[in-house]
């Protein structure tokens, strides 16, 4: 057998193994990310808005 028929199997049972799990998953795992992404944004600007207002009441703190 040559070398090239190892790698295309190697690649048939990997896209097989790939595709099996990405079905019993579906969106949920985009959705979560997308959902996480904004959580995170949330928090940050939350953070960003609390650090600015500490920096308005104190003029020597470099933001």
């Amino acid at each position: 057998m040559k070398s090239t028929g190892v790698f295309y199997n190697i690649g048939h049972y990997t896209e097989l193994f790939v595709s099996s799990i990405y079905d019993n998953i579906g969106n949920i795992f985009n959705y979560s990310c997308i959902v996480l992404g904004f959580i995170g944004l949330f928090y940050w600007l939350n953070f960003q808005h609390k650090d600015t207002q500490k920096a308005k009441k104190d003029p020597n703190k470099i933001i």
